[in-house]
């Protein structure tokens, strides 16, 4: 599994203590970026096949190392919350997770738009303290998005995606 991180979350991590793989772009890699909201920092995870999407809040350096470890754990328990099972987006082994460079600005305009509702969100319940993560997550999941010049829901291209594999 491949994870493209932005520069800001690569930052966070200790860019020179990263190991970067050059890859070419695949609907099936996982993009991550790190957000702030009221002066903390989060972290937004989206599939680039299925703009499948994870948001914590409140995450520190310290929770996410490794962060090989610790993305594939999260997007498992995020698949499992939905009734998915936790290979639906590919295998989430945390000992073949690569970390590179983003490469879709298609994705990475998504995952702007995601932040952005993510920020209107956290206004509208007054707070990052005050919002609930998991009603964020499902809306997320729920919401139409942009996908290859189309409105999509993501849940609904997980579960074209596991049909298909069947």
């Amino acid at each position: 599994m491949v994870v493209r991180c932005t520069g800001k979350l690569l930052n966070l991590l200790g860019r020179q203590s990263v190991r970067l793989v050059e890859a070419p772009p695949s609907g099936d890699h996982w993009y991550a970026n790190l957000l702030w909201l009221d002066r903390r920092k989060c972290l937004l995870a989206t599939h680039a096949g299925t703009l499948f999407s994870i948001f914590l809040a409140d995450v520190r350096a310290a929770d996410l190392r490794p962060f090989e470890r610790r993305i594939a754990h999260l997007l498992a328990a995020a698949l499992r919350d939905e009734g998915l099972p936790t290979d639906a987006l590919g295998r989430l082994e945390p000992d073949e997770v690569q970390l590179a460079k983003t490469a879709s600005k298609q994705v990475l305009g998504v995952m702007n738009q995601m932040a952005f509702e993510i920020g209107w969100g956290v206004d509208q319940a007054g707070g990052l303290w005050n919002v609930d993560v998991d009603d964020l997550n499902r809306h997320l999941r729920r919401g139409l998005h942009t996908k290859d010049g189309h409105y999509r829901v993501p849940l609904e291209l997980v579960h074209e995606r596991l049909k298909h594999n069947q």
